[in-house]
């Protein structure tokens, strides 16, 4: 077979491991979907392990370029930063929305893989860039300090891969319209938080109660 034809095979397992779960899923299935006999799957993939891991590796080797790019992009501004990497993250949601589901979903089944280790070493490197550019934008003064950064991390990852669960895109209102609210919400959560003006007193020391609206 042809390398599209073994892409056809990772979309049609990718599709019935995000429905169905991994676990659930069975070589069978998936030869079935793909108009295969079971053993033809074999010449391609050794196991349904093998499968999980191409399809997840495929989407953090694209999500670490994405965001690569977009650092590169923002040119060391950590506020032009994090909104890149906000559009970078729903722009790969967009182009692996399985293996987005896969990620999210399986945890279980991808620490059990032989290949956990690579898998991991890449997703660390994605987490990392996070962190880099929310400790930047806080060292800065661009970003609010009294957060720290692995937090505003996990708050952020959560509100964009959480949104490929019960969000439908209309001609109203796209993903792309989408990682445009989320930018501007948490780029506007995050700005450095400004002192309360200190009350205005109305007469002598006596009438400290008296204040100015």
């Amino acid at each position: 077979m042809t390398t599209v034809r073994r892409e056809d095979i990772l979309l049609v397992a990718a599709r019935l491991f995000a429905h169905n779960g991994v676990a659930s899923s069975t070589v069978r299935e998936i030869a079935d979907a793909a108009g295969l006999m079971s053993g033809s799957l074999y010449h391609h993939f050794d196991s349904k392990a093998a499968m999980v891991e191409a399809i997840v590796m495929a989407f953090l080797h694209d999500l670490q370029g994405r965001y690569a790019a977009a650092v590169r992009a923002a040119a060391g501004d950590p506020r032009e930063c994090l909104g890149a990497l906000i559009r970078a993250s729903f722009a790969a949601v967009d182009a692996h929305p399985y293996a987005t589901e896969i990620y999210q979903n399986d945890r279980a089944f991808l620490r059990a893989l032989p290949s956990h280790g690579r898998l991991r070493a890449v997703a660390l490197d994605v987490q990392q860039t996070w962190l880099d550019v929310l400790a930047a934008g806080i060292a800065g003064g661009r970003f609010r300090g009294d957060v720290p950064p692995a937090v505003l991390y996990r708050l952020i990852r959560d509100a964009v891969w959480r949104s490929v669960h019960g969000f439908t895109p209309t001609p109203g209102y796209s993903r792309a319209r989408l990682a445009a609210d989320c930018t501007a919400i948490f780029l506007d959560g995050i700005a450095p938080a400004r002192p309360s003006p200190r009350p205005s007193v109305v007469g002598a020391a006596g009438a400290g109660d008296q204040r100015v609206p």
